[in-house]
């Protein structure tokens, strides 16, 4: 997950002073306070990165810490419980003239915000309680909560899509060091299609379970085949004599067998030609696609003497 630039949020520089911090976070609470924007989720969700920036840099070793692992590794670090601990949401709504104080609507704003799942959990902090799914307390312990999914995105072959593979991948789930896991791929993936690696993605917070790992299929283009679903599709150039008179040509599948293909005297451009089960395995187990071949019939673009005599006499035949 890439980090939070609190500073790019806020519109701060990295040299900014505490009292500009809050004058800037003061200046957009104002402007995305839900209190203003009834219903607006995009100035909630612009309102909850606010509210997190301010909570880092305005605590000055919260803001170390930052500053010294950058966003990502601090992210890697530090769960939303650590962000938002100690930090006074109804004194710096008074502060401002929120309705941030005790009881009331002030009490059940971050609940909204951060997404109240319907029971009770408080941060620890000083000012009013505020519902949060961010690793909260309630009754004094705290909510194991989920980690996060991750997507991969892995590229293959054809090749490899054809048959089972496996293959050895290095990310990074829950701090700076690279996880290695194996991937298997079963036959006949598609490109889009993901793979769900479970419990092998971001670590859970206050104990609860690890997130998802996802690998998700890209399969590199081929320089003789083209997919479409489980079929295959290539193309062949054949003569404009062999087009008119017939012939055989030999034709290659993805599995490295070598076909006869027949073609037909009279034979036009862009005829399509079938081979069946020489296509993709189909990744429910039940057979495979085809595969076809699409001539091509070259027309020569210039011809010698004896040649154009020759078509010549052809065209005064009719030809």
């Amino acid at each position: 997950m890439a980090g939070k630039d609190y500073y790019g949020i806020l519109g701060v520089s990295k040299s900014a002073s505490q009292d500009e911090i809050k004058k800037a976070y003061r200046k957009m609470a104002m402007k995305y306070h839900p209190d203003r924007n009834k219903g607006d989720k995009t100035a909630e969700a612009k309102f909850k990165d606010i509210s997190e920036a301010y909570a880092v840099l305005s605590d000055a070793e919260k803001r170390k810490q930052y500053d010294m692992f950058g966003s990502e590794g601090f992210q890697n670090r530090f769960t939303q419980e650590d962000i938002f601990r100690d930090f006074d949401f109804g004194n710096i709504f008074r502060e401002f003239g929120f309705s941030g104080g005790s009881g009331g609507r002030g009490q059940n704003i971050f609940g909204q915000i951060f997404g109240n799942t319907g029971q009770t959990r408080h941060f620890r902090s000083s000012g009013s309680p505020f519902g949060s799914t961010f690793g909260a307390y309630g009754n004094g312990r705290a909510t194991a909560i989920k980690g996060q999914d991750l997507v991969y995105e892995l590229s293959i072959t054809l090749e490899e899509a054809f048959t089972k593979t496996e293959k050895v991948i290095s990310y990074q789930a829950g701090g700076p060091q690279q996880d290695k896991i194996s991937v298997k791929i079963p036959e006949g993936i598609s490109s889009g299609k993901k793979l769900r690696l479970q419990g092998k993605g971001k670590p859970g917070i206050n104990g609860g379970p690890a997130g998802d790992l996802f690998i998700q299929i890209k399969i590199l283009d081929h320089p003789i085949f083209k997919r479409d679903g489980d079929d295959l599709i290539s193309t062949a150039d054949i003569k404009f004599t062999e087009a008119v008179l017939g012939t055989e040509i030999d034709v290659a599948t993805i599995d490295n067998k070598t076909l006869r293909l027949t073609v037909p005297p009279g034979t036009q451009n862009n005829a399509k030609f079938r081979f069946k089960g020489y296509g993709m395995p189909r990744i429910d187990g039940s057979g495979r696609g085809d595969a076809y071949v699409i001539i091509n019939v070259s027309v020569p673009k210039k011809l010698n003497k004896k040649q154009k005599g020759l078509v010549t006499e052809l065209a005064k035949e009719g030809f």
